[in-house]
């Protein structure tokens, strides 16, 4: 696992959309019509400024989502999906009616379709037609969930309905005019388990309200009860902080992941070096 650690929201923000991630991976692959580059995005306050740097390149002409196939993390369950908390509509204000992508190239769940359960499998099936998810990125709730597998959820869990926590309802009834009647009590929700099975997966995590998260999936174990660590099972799995973030972990930790990424532009050499981290050069450290 890798921890990329960043002075604030964004420079976190410009590591992950505009310097050399998301754009890098997409221009990378080379993306066709019949081997499309597959994104997992999630919604919420982590990704905003990422989008809006994303936005500014396709702008610049230097990245493309012509040929990028999109799947969203969760919806609200009964929302109308003009609904301005909708995850629908949150996605294309923030992201897809400003960019190049195929309307058919988006999927998001419907929180409104007859059969819930149905809804779910044809989802993990999308997926599963287009060869998987290539880069699954994501944000965490301070409790340390990833999409809606809030604490207690299985670390095989799969794309389905979740119940939402009570302390979830309640925060968010500051996008429902503050009345709890107001916000969804259900979601769907992609499982831990889908989040995993992406070839990639890369976490924002900022603030120092989720200090606490963090220093539980760096520093401690996998458990169901901090969702986010399943990421420690990944192998290319990768979070994006900033520095408010570390203030629950220790100085050696910090001081480690810092170093290793110093090692690798100071030492290796940048150009000996994948954008995922892998060496493909001997040259530098061998000398």
């Amino acid at each position: 696992m890798r921890l990329i650690i960043r002075q604030d929201y964004d420079e976190v923000s410009t590591y992950v959309g505009k310097s050399n991630y998301v754009k890098e991976r997409i221009s990378q692959f080379a993306p066709t019509p019949d081997r499309p580059f597959v994104l997992g995005l999630p919604t919420g306050s982590s990704p905003v400024a990422t989008y809006q740097k994303l936005i500014a390149l396709y702008r610049e002409g230097q990245v493309s989502f012509e040929n990028v196939v999109t799947f969203n993390m969760d919806e609200y369950v009964g929302l109308p999906r003009d609904h301005p908390e909708s995850y629908h509509s949150f996605m294309w204000n923030n992201l897809f009616s400003h960019i190049n992508i195929k309307p058919e190239g988006v999927n998001i769940l419907d929180g409104n379709a007859p059969d819930l359960d149905e809804e779910c499998k044809r989802f993990e099936a999308k997926i599963a037609l287009v060869g998987g998810i290539e880069l699954f990125l994501s944000g965490i709730g301070p409790d340390g969930h990833i999409a809606f597998n809030e604490p207690g959820s299985s670390l095989t869990s799969r794309t389905r309905v979740k119940t939402l926590a009570y302390e979830t309802i309640i925060a968010n009834t500051r996008f429902f005019d503050g009345d709890v009647a107001k916000v969804p009590k259900l979601a769907l929700t992609v499982g831990v388990a889908t989040i995993m099975d992406a070839r990639e997966v890369m976490v924002i995590i900022t603030g120092a309200h989720k200090a606490i998260a963090l220093g539980k999936c760096i520093e401690e174990g996998v458990s169901h009860m901090w969702t986010v660590s399943a990421i420690q099972l990944h192998p290319k799995g990768m979070i994006v902080c900033d520095e408010d973030a570390t203030l629950e972990l220790h100085v050696k930790t910090v001081k480690y992941f810092k170093s290793i990424e110093h090692v690798h532009h100071a030492l290796i050499g940048s150009e000996n070096i994948s954008l995922q981290g892998n060496i493909f050069s001997k040259r530098k450290h061998e000398q």
